[in-house]
């Protein structure tokens, strides 16, 4: 039997695992220089560009997901019941995270003016969000979205997010270490996810869900 091209056989591996493959572990099962890979990936990425489904990246992973072009049916089918039971707390903690990831849990708490542990928590069993060891202090941690989240924003990296380089900038303007270490915040109960007033604005998290590929993408 004929031997599939090495773009088919990534594409194969990615449909199979439904989950992010890093680029090294991608080169190892394939017996291939990660170089190899790469230019592959550039090629599958062409082929299926008229698909239902495309190559998301992030760090140095990469899975299948569903098309850009496609978020509009995503979006009607998971929206309502995504925004219902997140509510508008979850929704702007879920922006912070997007735009300023990865984020400690005390620059989180600083954006919003309240503790986030139980919203964090709701969204990593959701599995939108995940935690990584904070590599500047090893007792700490991180939050950064996962690939489900970027997926069902329909972008196939965190770049392609409505304005990211300009709100990015203003995460980073108006956030201080020392004024993280030095404010009280308030602890944030269940009910509170629901009624909370954040800094943040509600517009951003509104043009997360809202964006469609053609507009924004």
């Amino acid at each position: 039997m004929e031997e599939l091209s090495l773009d088919s056989q990534i594409e194969a591996i990615l449909f199979w695992k439904g989950e992010p493959q890093s680029i090294k572990k991608l080169a190892a099962n394939l017996g291939k220089k990660e170089e190899e890979i790469l230019a592959s990936l550039e090629i599958l990425k062409e082929k299926i560009k008229d698909r239902g489904v495309e190559l998301i990246y992030k760090d140095d992973e990469v899975m299948l997901g569903t098309a850009s072009k496609l978020t509009h049916i995503i979006e009607r089918l998971t929206k309502e019941e995504l925004v219902r039971d997140l509510g508008k707390a979850g929704l702007e903690t879920i922006s912070i995270i997007a735009y300023k990831g990865p984020i400690s849990r005390a620059e989180i708490d600083y954006i919003r003016g309240v503790q986030s542990n139980f919203i964090l928590r709701n969204l990593q069993i959701r599995g939108l969000v995940e935690k990584i060891t904070n590599e500047k202090d090893h007792r700490s941690f991180l939050y950064r979205p996962t690939f489900e989240l970027l997926s069902f924003l329909g972008v196939s990296k965190i770049e392609d997010l409505p304005e990211y380089e300009k709100v990015k900038v203003e995460f980073s303007q108006n956030i201080e270490t020392t004024e993280i270490i030095d404010t009280k915040i308030p602890t944030e109960t269940e009910s509170d996810t629901e009624t909370i007033e954040e800094e943040i604005s509600e517009e951003t998290a509104d043009d997360i869900l809202e964006t469609n590929s053609t507009d924004n993408l």
